[in-house]
């Protein structure tokens, strides 16, 4: 619940004993023969410094929370980029070269990153395991070439000695229930080479679970999970691997919820009360998860949580996507060349934007609906045609923790939404996973 602070009219009438010493030498100024434009300016910039000292402070508590806490994102589509032997994680880079590198993601105070193993369906059996194994690779030799600076995690404990070392942790998710390609063993060994959590489906159906589109919501192919997917839900329990209900359809979002004995995720989707999605879960979703202990991560995609910047996003590529298409096809296989051609169309012609205010919107209402210990990031960094003003890269994030304080949020309640919820959610899914191993050795 969002606190507002009320001015009493004992405030509005009390003066510190430092304003009635300003007042009194503003009045010996004064006397002094001061012009009045100048004495109006003085009594101006003397009413203004107890204001200008709270802001201070503000920024200064909301900037020593945000680098005391762990601080935890769950999606990034930076992963492909590492592939590149020409893009250095550890140089800076412009916006126009992505949202994150080191150097910003340190600017941002951001400790512990999922890296998305991503691609689009593939004809090809066995492509999109091959693919996901590349990306994994590209996760594990980048933090192999900067080893004082970056490790790939797989437990809590691991993570929390890994941030009081000073490091950026790297974890993974698959995106996409495709990607396993039916296989229970694929899944199985992308989570022993370090992959934390799969989202069921991506914008579109598996053989086994139903997506929730993402510009429009297709027709049910199964009506939420089969019983396939069930049986990957519950293998998922028992590696101890997160189940991840970001792009998934309602009804199979209550199936998983169902089928799970671990906590879920919503690894970037945001709230559909505040704008009207299908990526985003409604209250009763909301309520839902965070009864089983889950977290949703809040997801910064303006035409995701603002219908206005949706409506807008639309248009622009109605406009623009012949042109965007022919970049893509130009650039074949090379993902340089591509992210290059689409950085400089974009540059050119900016995609519509929301303000960190509509971003805060969604925080203030899941952790109304969901409560605080319900409620995470997940941005959608490099997997995204923008991000709100004020949040266009890693190194802005400290500002979702000054909005969250200025909204009337407990540094308790923040320092949870930072990182502390999702931690929980992984020791759950540990334990839980420990238990299940245990019943099997029992059978």
């Amino acid at each position: 619940m969002v606190v507002s602070a009320q001015r009493s009219s004992s405030q509005i009438i009390y003066r510190p004993p430092m304003m009635t010493h300003r007042l009194r030498s503003f009045r010996r100024a004064v006397r002094a023969g001061t012009t009045p434009k100048l004495a109006l300016l003085l009594l101006l910039l003397l009413a203004l410094l107890p204001w200008l000292a709270a802001c201070a402070t503000s920024v200064e508590r909301a900037h020593d929370l945000h680098f005391d806490a762990i601080v935890i994102d769950g999606h990034s589509d930076t992963t492909p980029r590492f592939a590149d032997p020409t893009w250095d994680f550890s140089r800076r880079h412009g916006v126009s070269d992505g949202d994150m590198d080191l150097p910003r993601i340190r600017e941002g105070g951001l400790d512990v990153q999922f890296w998305s193993i991503y691609m689009g369906e593939r004809e090809v059996p066995g492509a999109a395991i091959r693919e996901a194994l590349e990306r994994i690779d590209a996760v594990h030799e980048m933090a192999a070439r900067h080893p004082d600076d970056v490790v790939v995690a797989g437990t809590v404990r691991e993570i929390r000695e890994a941030v009081a070392d000073g490091m950026l942790v790297s974890l993974m998710g698959v995106e996409g229930g495709h990607i396993i390609e039916d296989s229970l063993p694929a899944l199985r060994n992308f989570y022993r080479l370090g992959v934390r959590y799969m989202t069921l489906t991506h914008s579109f159906h598996t053989n086994w679970a139903d997506s929730s589109g993402t510009t429009e919501i297709p027709e049910p192919l199964h009506g939420g999970l089969t019983d396939f997917g069930r049986e990957i839900v519950t293998e998922m329990n028992r590696l101890g691997m997160l189940v991840d209900v970001s792009h998934v359809s309602d009804a199979t979002f209550f199936d998983a919820l169902e089928t799970t004995r671990a906590p879920l995720i919503a690894s970037h989707s945001s709230t559909r009360a505040v704008a009207d999605h299908p990526r985003n879960m409604t209250d009763d979703m909301l309520r839902a998860l965070a009864d089983k202990g889950g977290v949703i991560m809040i997801n910064f995609y303006p035409a995701y949580i603002d219908e206005a910047a949706r409506d807008a996003t639309r248009a622009y590529f109605a406009e623009h996507g012949a042109a965007l298409k022919e970049i893509y096809e130009r650039a074949g296989d090379n993902a340089k060349r591509r992210g290059e051609g689409m950085a400089a169309h974009f540059n050119a012609y900016p995609v519509p934007q929301t303000s960190i205010g509509v971003l805060l919107d969604h925080f203030d209402h899941a952790i109304e609906v969901a409560g605080p210990d319900h409620v995470g990031i997940g941005a959608d960094w490099d997997g995204v045609a923008s991000m709100p003003v004020g949040m266009e890269e890693i190194s802005r994030l400290p500002a979702l923790t000054t909005g969250l304080l200025a909204r009337g949020h407990s540094a308790s309640t923040v320092r949870k939404v930072l990182g502390e919820n999702l931690l929980r959610v992984l020791e759950a899914a540990e334990r839980i996973a420990g238990e299940m191993r245990e019943e099997r050795l029992a059978d």
